[in-house]
């Protein structure tokens, strides 16, 4: 570029046309570094902006398989929450069934017929109405294989015979699933 002295002799004219002139060469100049970088380095912005894409299409990918593992799993807990929804009030309500089972034994041994059927009336409504919410007896009889995933052993006696060795001999407690969910253990008498 020219000095400022230098503008100062030339006309107006002349001053416009040569900071015209100046502006395209600088222009053209820098014009053609562009040119000469992009086509140098077209293929690098090219195989930059694949690698972006292809990082930003796995985080995608990654992201979207995590919100649907989120969708599945909150669904899932949802399911378990209604099905033992009742859990506290039903294994609340164990202990009642459990006496009327007992209060049915001695009223039969009384033979009062009348008061039995009352009796055993109501508990089998009690029964029916939890059993319409879920709630299923373990079956366990002597001789079953004794399971720790059902039954809760609370003594282990001699073996009145050779096959109930590790098998169950007594139930002392009736076990209850609750929407196949063991709520109460069933408690047994074990054979060595």
């Amino acid at each position: 570029m020219r000095n400022k002295k230098t503008y100062k002799n030339m006309s107006d004219q002349n001053i416009n046309e040569e900071l015209e002139n100046e502006n395209i060469q600088e222009n053209v100049q820098e014009g053609e570094a562009q040119t000469e970088q992009t086509e140098t380095s077209g293929k690098s912005e090219l195989e930059i902006v694949k690698e972006q894409l292809a990082k930003e299409k796995d985080q995608y990918l990654r992201l979207f398989a995590e919100f649907d593992n989120f969708k599945k799993r909150t669904s899932r807990e949802r399911m378990d929450t209604f099905k033992t929804a009742n859990k506290e009030v039903i294994t609340s309500l164990l202990p009642v069934l459990d006496d009327f089972g007992r209060a049915l034994n001695q009223i039969q041994k009384s033979e009062d017929n009348v008061l039995f059927q009352g009796v055993e009336l109501i508990s089998n409504k009690l029964t029916e109405t939890l059993r319409a919410k879920g709630l299923k007896p373990i079956e366990v009889n002597a001789g079953d294989d004794f399971n720790t995933d059902f039954h809760e052993a609370i003594t282990q006696i001699p073996a009145p015979t050779e096959d109930l060795k590790g098998k169950i001999v007594d139930v002392v407690e009736t076990g209850y699933l609750l929407n196949d969910v063991v709520v109460r253990y069933a408690k047994v008498v074990v054979g060595l």
